[in-house]
């Protein structure tokens, strides 16, 4: 490796993603966060009081919705502003007032100001949350600030909620913060904010002491400053790192300390590790703790592997962002990561004893000392407490395939046996590339060894047999020695890349498996819906990449195991207590891990920090073999990834139960609405005739009493209809409506319904068209009687006085369809369907609608006999209502 380093390049993967994100920002309204780590702290003043100065300098600048909390000096600085006015709205008998967001886009401001980015918006909102307003004014291209509190962040509720035992139900995805063009950071110190809460200068009095008792504790408001700071920090820093990597600025810029330690799997790195620890505490400093695997990594022992994820698994533990990266060179794959992640220090070990590092490592910690400018190296002595057994040595090339290493001289000498028949004719130079297609070949098949092999069998091959004196070692022409050093060259350099090259590839087919591992447990969850089938789900996938058996635990009480099978005489308390901690820390637990070490599974989190916490468990063997960190992390992912699903499923049976009790509340507000009129109506009408009878009931004629008594039966049998209809309704929907079926005549059902009441006193107006000749259909004669009624009911009840309706039926393939038109104005287009569902009262004319019961009942009981029923626009005018019912028996004799 030279010494020199050529400037170093941008990845231009990030510089494309970098671009487009600048791309998108230009369509898009700024976006202004002002952060703060709990209420009180003064961000809706300092929002005002930078409001106040943009619009004295002639922006024009409204207030969306700023929440003033009733606090007198917010309430001040709003003097002067343009504001919005808010959406009103109801929601359980009280008034809120939300967000007027088509307002603001007609309004169309330079600036808004949307007060607490977290909040919840009243149903029947366009969006639920107030961050998906900010979004659609984002994308309309306002500019917005707004107020935030940390603990609302997506990724540190869990966090929050074990600092301060109060789980935040508001929340924020972090994509809003990471996109927030500026954010200003709001902060005072705990001591002042609890003085403002005693002052009531955030709460009243009751709810101070309240919130004094639970959240707003000096402990809670230290750890939640902290958080934020770090927070806006971490932000802070990504931008600086995108503004250098878009002006190609080489790092690192030391705005903040970052420490780098390198793991080699030597016996120093894990002291060399706890170093890096110890110095990133006193530096208070982020750190990262990478493994670079080259072509030479294929050759490492197994001894050497495992002691590498374990180092990479203690680095995870002590609080490193671990990597595993791929390139020819460790030194330059280190430094490329130092300076894209802004890293100002790397860490390397110096071994007190003279036969510590190998000749490879020497020429690292060479590369790295050129090099690394302008990052610091610190060097560490490390090695002192390290036997002399355990000293590294060089590493062993392992012994070569010597199967591998005949077939290469196999090829040299195909190659010879082919070019002896060619020697008169060519001209010794050109026979050189037989044989460099023999190495070529070798290296493509063979690898590096059997390769370099036939390179150097291919040059005395080539002089002995065709180098003039032939048969002997002795060259005449000393140009044929630069023949020889280049074939042997051209050989050694083929085989060297191409080895890298197989490397390089199965770096890169490891990693489309991991891609390919999420993308197909994506795709897989997308379609599944009951927790049992996810988890099953995610252990075939978890089993597939690891290798291991395992099992999915729900944690409730009996413990579930939702897939897989527990060992043979259940779960050991030490694994139980491993996963129920795992459970409620979001962490790894159990084999593998400094916490509860003696499991026999590896746990890791699935849904986490809630009840009942789900767990994935790995059989680890007992043998102290460690899983590889690449494939741990991807198990991790995977889990990760199923707890989302569980989330989603979960939330979408919520969302489902919450609709039905939804569409229950809706039904019952229907029946009280639509049909306490019918059910009221003619109990007052009973009741009116009743009093009437009884009181006056000896001065009437005969004639008069029976007319009384007669509008009296019948609207008790039109209240018998009503709740018979409800009844009906309730017992098909619930599928327990029993279908007597017997062979009916259309003209007997026909002439059935004209006798009914509903029907009986119109049915002059009635003309028929049914012919003799029609086949029966079966069914229940009661129920299907009932359904041709109320289509008839409702025909006469909207036609006009005097006009015909007409039935018709007719044999149509293998149904009876049978057509009932009306000559009233029709139905309208949109409401063709409508007109059969439950409680919806058309409104055609004078004619006012009924319970709203009828229609939908005949959809129900002909949809139970295998037939259906619809509306259509009639020709010449009215609606024509048709019912169709099948010929043949159906086989089902129960409402599904």
């Amino acid at each position: 490796m030279s010494g020199t380093t050529s400037e170093p390049r941008p990845d231009p993967d990030q510089l494309l993603e970098l671009a487009a994100d600048e791309e998108r920002k230009r369509d898009r309204g700024r976006l202004k966060v002002f952060l703060g780590y709990a209420a009180g702290v003064g961000k809706t003043y300092a929002m005002l009081e930078a409001a106040r100065r943009r619009r004295a300098d002639g922006f024009d600048l409204v207030v969306a919705l700023v929440e003033t909390h009733g606090r007198a000096e917010t309430e001040a600085l709003l003097e002067g502003l343009e504001m919005v006015p808010r959406r009103e709205t109801t929601y359980r008998g009280a008034r809120l007032t939300e967000l007027n967001l088509d307002a603001v886009l007609a309004r169309n401001p330079g600036i808004a100001l949307v007060d607490e980015l977290a909040h919840t918006n009243a149903p029947e909102s366009r969006h639920p949350k107030r961050w998906q307003d900010v979004e659609e004014l984002l994308a309309a291209g306002i500019e917005v600030w707004t107020t935030l509190n940390v603990q609302h962040l997506e990724s540190l509720a869990e966090v929050v909620a074990r600092i301060t035992g109060v789980a935040v139900g508001e929340r924020v995805p972090d994509r809003l913060l990471d996109q927030a063009d500026e954010i200003e950071l709001v902060d005072v110190p705990p001591e002042e904010l609890l003085q403002r809460l005693a002052d009531g200068k955030v709460y009243v009095p009751e709810q101070a002491a309240r919130a004094t008792q639970l959240f707003f504790r000096s402990g809670n408001l230290l750890a939640l400053r902290e958080l934020t700071l770090r927070r806006a920090a971490r932000r802070v820093d990504e931008q600086m790192r995108a503004y250098m990597m878009l002006r190609s600025i080489p790092g690192p810029w030391p705005a903040a300390e970052r420490l780098l330690v390198s793991v080699a799997g030597s016996p120093y790195s894990a002291e060399l590790i706890r170093a890096t620890r110890r110095l990133a505490d006193e530096l208070r400093a982020e750190w990262f703790a990478v493994y670079v695997e080259t072509a030479e990594s294929d050759r490492l022992s197994e001894d050497n592997r495992q002691r590498i994820f374990r180092d990479l698994a203690l680095a995870e533990q002590l609080g490193a962002q671990v990597a595993t990266l791929e390139g020819p060179s460790v030194a330059e794959e280190v430094l490329r990561f130092a300076r894209t992640h802004n890293v100002t220090k790397l860490v390397v070990g110096r071994p007190t004893r003279r036969r510590g590092l190998t000749r490879v490592q020497r020429s690292i910690f060479n590369d790295l000392v050129v090099q690394a400018a302008p990052i610091d190296l610190v060097v560490v002595s490390v090695g002192a407490a390290v036997p002399a057994a355990d000293l590294p040595r060089a590493p062993s090339r392992g012994r070569p395939d010597w199967r591998q290493v005949v077939d290469a001289l196999a090829l040299v000498a195909a190659a010879t046996a082919l070019g002896l028949p060619l020697a008169g004719r060519l001209e010794p130079t050109n026979l050189v590339m037989v044989y460099l297609v023999a190495v070529l070949i070798a290296a493509l098949r063979l690898g590096l060894v059997p390769a370099l092999v036939a390179a150097g069998v291919s040059v005395i091959a080539f002089d002995v047999m065709f180098v003039p004196p032939r048969h002997s070692f002795t060259v005449h022409d000393t140009q044929y020695l630069i023949t020889f050093l280049g074939l042997f060259l051209v050989g050694a350099v083929t085989s060297t890349l191409v080895s890298r090259l197989r490397a390089q590839t199965a770096a890169a087919q490891a990693r489309e498996a991991q891609t390919g591992a999420l993308l197909n447990l994506s795709r897989r969850l997308s379609t599944l819906s009951q927790p049992v089938d996810v988890a099953r789900c995610l252990l075939e996938e978890a089993g597939e990449v690891s290798g291991l058996d395992g099992l999915v635990l729900a944690l409730r009480e009996p413990v579930d195991v939702l897939s897989g099978s527990a060992p043979a005489g259940g779960l050991a308390a030490t694994d139980l207590a491993a996963a129920r901690w795992c459970a409620r820390h979001g962490q790894a637990a159990g084999r593998g891990t400094d916490t509860l070490p003696a499991a026999s599974h590896l746990w890791l989190p699935v849904l986490a920090g809630r009840e009942p916490g789900v767990v994935l468990g790995l059989a680890v063997p007992a043998s102290g073999q460690v899983l590889a960190p690449d494939r741990r992390r991807l198990v991790e992912a995977l889990a990760t990834q199923t707890g989302l699903a569980l989330e989603r499923a979960e939330l979408a049976e919520q969302a489902r139960e919450a609709e039905l009790l939804t569409a229950a509340d809706r039904l019952h507000r229907a029946i009280l609405s639509s049909v306490s009129h019918d059910l009221r109506t003619p109990l007052a009408t009973i009741v009116g005739v009743l009093s009437t009878l009884r009181e006056q009931g000896e001065r009437l004629d005969g004639d008069a009493r029976a007319g009384l008594l007669a509008e009296a039966f019948d609207e008790a049998e039109r209240l018998d209809r009503v709740v018979g209809g409800l009844l009906d309704l309730s017992r098909l929907e619930a599928g327990r409506l029993e279908l007597h079926r017997e062979p009916i005549e259309p003209q007997e059902l026909v002439g059935s319904a004209l006798t009914q009441s509903p029907v009986r006193a119109e049915s002059a107006r009635i003309r028929l068209d049914v012919p003799d000749d029609l086949p029966a259909v079966e069914g229940d004669a009661a129920l299907l009687t009932q359904a041709v009624v109320n289509v008839l009911h409702n025909a006469l009840k909207f036609s006009p006085g005097g006009s015909v309706v007409e039935v018709t039926a007719r044999a149509v393939g293998d149904a009876l369809r049978l057509e009932v038109r009306d000559h009233g104005e029709g139905i309208p287009e949109t409401e063709l369907e409508r007109v059969f569902e439950k409680f919806y009262r058309a409104r055609r004319g004078d004619a006012a609608g009924g319970s709203g019961l009828g229609l939908a009942l005949s959809r129900g009981i002909v949809d139970a006999h295998g037939g259906r029923v619809w509306a259509e626009r009639a020709e010449t005018g009215g609606t024509r209502l048709v019912l169709e019912l099948p010929l043949g028996r159906s086989e089902e004799g129960r409402v599904r």
